[in-house]
């Protein structure tokens, strides 16, 4: 029979490079403990990277870049999707997803149907925040990404080219999805997004 190890490295060479991977994902090669500790060798034969605790990297590389970092979009999402949770990005992180910002944020808040926690990546922090059902049942990504946007700069502070790039990213939206939508988001955030219907 094959040692914990070698049956994880098995399972591993198969993933695609650039795989985020979490001790779940061998459940059935041993005890928690000792999956543990395997993936823990594995990362001191380089082998695998430590991202935060229990959050692991099978690295790309590049010859010139050498290893190639996940965003923290897709450490989120992995995370969201082991947990079978629902995510949105909040703030800076919305406005970044969008366009309209370049800031990169420290601290990072997604809202979630999941459980609620906080995970440090190096000198950043990923905050999954508990919210309500309203806030995650809209039809399209890109309006939840507007929305939070929105929330973010405030009534008085958006701008002439921050709404042009908003009326941009919702073109491709159907109508039925944009008032759909609309209607989840604070009135002034929705009549902004039912002004895309008018310039079409």
């Amino acid at each position: 029979m094959e040692s914990i190890d070698k049956q994880i490295y098995t399972k591993i060479s198969k993933f695609k490079r650039g795989k985020i991977i979490f001790p779940e994902d061998f459940m059935l090669s041993g005890s928690q403990d000792a999956i543990r500790q395997a993936l823990h060798r594995l990362v001191k034969k380089s082998v695998l990277t430590r991202l935060a605790p229990g959050i692991f990297l099978y690295p790309k590389l590049d010859k010139e870049l050498g290893m190639l970092n996940p965003s923290i979009d897709e450490i989120a999402n992995a995370i969201a999707k082991r947990d079978k949770a629902r995510i949105i990005p909040t703030g800076i992180q919305a406005m970044n997803s969008l366009g309209l910002s370049t800031q990169v944020p420290m601290k990072i808040v997604y809202l979630t149907d999941g459980t609620p926690r906080t995970i440090k990546l190096g000198k950043r922090t990923i905050r999954f925040k508990k919210t309500t059902p309203k806030n995650l049942t809209a039809k399209s990504r890109i309006c939840e990404l507007v929305i939070q946007a929105l929330r973010i700069i405030g009534r008085n502070n958006v701008t002439q080219d921050q709404l042009n790039r908003i009326n941009r990213v919702l073109a491709n939206e159907s109508q039925d999805t944009l008032i759909h939508d609309s209607r989840l988001a604070p009135a002034w955030i929705g009549k902004i997004m039912l002004e895309t219907l008018k310039t079409e």
